[in-house]
């Protein structure tokens, strides 16, 4: 496994993994010990939340200014930023070995990697929308146009994510989206693939997935070695890895006070202890300790 790209993903914080004795809370109301931004990968977590309040404000009003917009923000980020360097030049590797007439990002994290490859590589670009709208660019300079707009009949598509999980956004709206345009896709490129099963779904549908990484326990022992975790925060991961919901069932009956220090700080930890509760993932008199 490349050891660099892991090495970038947790300088950024684009990786996190917790203390053994204080894990994250999930919005699903379980508990994890890592969580994955893969966004942040553009330098830090301030920048990207910057970029993705951009986004979000850019792509509510003028969609067809929009790829060119970001396009400017992303080249001036690479120019200063040697984390967003490194990814995009390694994606734009891989994208390099592939045949593909343009490469499509969807709305919100794959603008981050999918745009400036296109731009580096002198390819058209797809941006995809949530609502199924789509804006092609075809050399960023100048304002985009619809994507029924476009001569998209026959062409050959590489969609460029940030992240793989279960690959539901690829079937629910990105792959949609390019073959309502008349294009075809059959590789994808992903900065990190969960191994949540997307690649093989993907696969199934006639699309190739590769990736910069995986997150496996592969990953976390290459993460282990270069120093980036320590050895009990590796053997935590590995216990989650191998069965998420024992893993919590495990820590809080070996932290019996867990629940109830949670619901005492107030806040979000609280409306996450008491979900877990709700939910049936601790329990009523975990909150006694």
């Amino acid at each position: 496994m490349t050891d660099r790209i892991i090495d970038l993903l947790f300088e950024t914080d684009a990786v996190r993994v917790s203390d053994p004795k204080s894990p994250f809370w999930y919005a699903s109301g379980r508990l994890g010990p890592f969580y994955i931004n893969t966004h942040f990968l553009l330098s830090n977590e301030i920048e990207a939340l910057e970029l993705l309040s951009i986004i979000e404000s850019s792509s509510s009003s003028d969609r067809l200014t929009f790829p060119r917009l970001i396009c400017e923000h992303l080249r001036k980020i690479y120019d200063r930023s040697l984390s967003f360097r490194e990814v995009t030049d390694m994606i734009v590797k891989k994208a390099g070995d592939m045949d593909f007439d343009f490469i499509s990002g969807g709305e919100r994290r794959d603008f981050f990697f999918s745009i400036l490859p296109a731009f580096i590589l002198k390819k058209p670009h797809l941006c995809i929308f949530k609502d199924f709208q789509a804006v092609y660019s075809a050399d960023f300079l100048s304002d985009g146009i619809h994507a029924y707009e476009a001569n998209l009949i026959g062409k050959r598509a590489l969609h460029i994510a940030d992240l793989v999980t279960e690959a539901s956004s690829y079937t629910r709206v990105w792959i949609p989206a390019i073959r309502e345009a008349g294009a075809t896709i059959s590789d994808t490129i992903a900065v990190v693939d969960r191994k949540q099963g997307g690649g093989e779904i993907l696969l199934k549908d006639g699309i190739r997935l590769q990736t910069l990484t995986q997150i496996s326990p592969d990953f976390f022992e290459s993460a282990l070695a270069i120093g980036r975790i320590t050895e009990p925060q590796y053997r935590m991961v590995l216990n989650f890895m191998q069965n998420p919901a024992e893993y919590m069932d495990v820590f809080l009956s070996e932290n019996p006070s867990f629940i109830k220090e949670q619901i005492d700080l107030g806040g979000k930890a609280k409306e996450r202890a008491e979900m877990a509760i709700s939910k049936g993932y601790a329990r009523p008199s975990d909150c006694n300790g």
